[in-house]
């Protein structure tokens, strides 16, 4: 046999051994079947214009990408199906799947709703306040609140500690609590109960009502949640005086909710990656608000001719001395108490090792950024 026959027996040889290979894998390789995503019908309540759109939209973008997209989420604005007060009953009924909203807009159910995002203040700010649904029983609580208490078919979960609310937009510039006397003032939740007691009279209206509300005189001062939001649906149109700092809502997170059924019935990994997207989104929330909400006041101030203050410390003591009036009687409620007493202990721990543990940052800014205060 040639030289050249042997290389040809050995060409064809390993030829037909690799063919023979390469037959077995594919026969081997399991059948791979396109499937269609599990799509979730979320309704928020919100405007597509406004900002907490745009930070429900950051929850859906990762949830896609973590899942492969095996799930889709189909966010929809305030008002697509049901009204921004609505949201929790539509997914109690399956009217929704889920739904991107905050607890204060169902607390008429139930008062204490308002102690996961717009309660009292006992010195924590909303981080702190997220920390403790997360390791102080929070969550526990919210979870016997929406299931037990109240009977809802949900599944929720909370995130992005948002930054104080404004104590709001004036036609005059607020120096004294006792401008706030006979004032119609738009706020919701456990802050509606706080104003009252401070002699305004209160309406609780989404975001999407107050400046036509506004215009028309049904009310004559507000607050919703931040410069952005506040900007986007035209408050400097309604008024020029916008003070800073409250105690009304000094912590709030999203609250995210889901039909119990439907969550339930999905995959361990997506069960997973929904509430652990939760977690995920608080970041992004975050970052995007500290640049928007800073980079919209400043236009406020320099290019609508908006009045920008910080509220006086007389009337964020008369809030205090408010929020001492109208809880006794609301701590006659056994739930609303054992959350209110969990909170209290959490802060009295918490903050005092943040407060001692923080240096002063006011002085440091003022250092390098001098007169701007």
């Amino acid at each position: 046999m040639t030289t050249e026959q042997i290389s040809r027996r050995r060409f064809l040889k390993t030829a037909a051994i690799g063919g023979t290979a390469a037959a077995g894998a594919t026969l081997a390789a399991p059948a791979v079947l396109a499937q269609a995503p599990i799509v979730l019908k979320m309704q928020s309540s919100w405007p597509d214009s406004d900002i907490f759109q745009d930070m429900a939209k950051q929850f859906v973008e990762r949830v896609h990408a973590m899942s492969g997209d095996r799930l889709k989420i189909d966010l929809l604005p305030a008002g697509a199906v049901v009204g921004a007060f609505q949201v929790q009953d539509a997914c109690h009924d399956g009217v929704l799947d889920a739904a991107h909203t905050v607890p204060v807009y169902w607390y008429g159910k139930n008062k204490a709703a308002s102690l996961f995002g717009t309660g009292p203040v006992f010195g924590g700010d909303a981080n702190q306040m997220l920390a403790w649904l997360y390791y102080g029983g929070g969550q526990e609580f919210y979870r016997e609140l929406t299931q037990d208490i109240l009977g809802l078919n949900v599944v929720g979960f909370l995130s992005f500690g948002m930054p104080a609310q404004p104590l709001g937009w004036f036609k005059t510039e607020i120096t004294d609590a006792a401008q706030l006397q006979g004032l119609k003032y738009r706020t919701v939740g456990l802050a509606a109960d706080l104003f009252q007691q401070m002699g305004a009279s209160v309406a609780q209206l989404p975001g999407g009502e107050i400046v036509p509300a506004m215009e028309r005189g049904v009310i004559d001062g507000f607050e919703f949640n931040n410069p952005t939001s506040d900007m986007r649906f035209g408050a400097q149109d309604v008024a020029k005086n916008y003070m800073l700092a409250s105690y009304h809502q000094a912590s709030e997170s999203f609250e995210y909710i889901f039909n119990k059924d439907k969550f339930e019935g999905l995959d361990p990994d997506l069960q997973a990656i929904l509430k652990h997207g939760v977690e995920a989104a608080h970041l992004a929330n975050f970052a995007l608000a500290m640049n928007q909400y800073s980079s919209d006041l400043q236009k406020l101030a320099t290019e609508s001719g908006v009045n920008v203050k910080r509220t006086p410390d007389s009337v964020l003591q008369a809030q205090l001395d408010a929020w001492d009036k109208i809880l006794p009687p609301l701590m006659e409620d056994a739930f609303f108490a054992k959350v209110v007493d969990s909170q209290k202990a959490w802060c009295e721990r918490v903050v005092y090792y943040s407060l001692l543990n923080a240096p002063d940052y006011k002085l440091a800014y003022q250092h390098y950024y001098p007169g701007k205060m």
